[in-house]
């Protein structure tokens, strides 16, 4: 292996974004991650110290810029230290309009669909 590059699947597992190697290649090839602003289809891709690499996981974003390469997965903290998080802070959660969603009045019957799917929207966005 040379020492200023490493594969984008090795890179990802060893930063502990997913929990295999092949979740990784399977995440790269997907083409949520892009790499210097250009779409990634293939696990090897090579990246280097600098990168900016933007991967969409679970409903969020991360945009995380390759500080080290690893030739091992370590602990957690080893992880991130391999990469300086870029990604903007999440918005503030409107408790409010919440609120207004998990209320119903009493006797009003079964939830409607709309309903259901908008209480389970909120009991999965939690404050991750």
């Amino acid at each position: 292996m040379r020492d200023d590059r490493q594969r984008i699947d090795r890179w990802l597992w060893h930063a502990r974004l997913v929990r295999t190697r092949t979740a990784a290649a399977e995440l790269a090839e997907s083409g949520r991650v892009r790499l210097n602003g250009d779409r990634v289809t293939a696990s090897s891709r090579p990246v280097k110290i600098g990168d900016v690499l933007t991967v969409a996981l679970g409903g969020s974003v991360k945009i995380l810029k390759v500080e080290r390469l690893s030739e091992r997965r370590g602990s957690a903290a080893d992880a991130q230290a391999l990469c300086e998080d870029l990604s903007p802070a999440a918005a503030p959660r409107d408790v409010e309009e919440d609120r207004r969603v998990a209320e119903r009045e009493p006797g009003s019957g079964r939830p409607t669909k709309r309903e259901r799917r908008a209480l389970e929207k909120m009991r999965h966005r939690g404050p991750h």
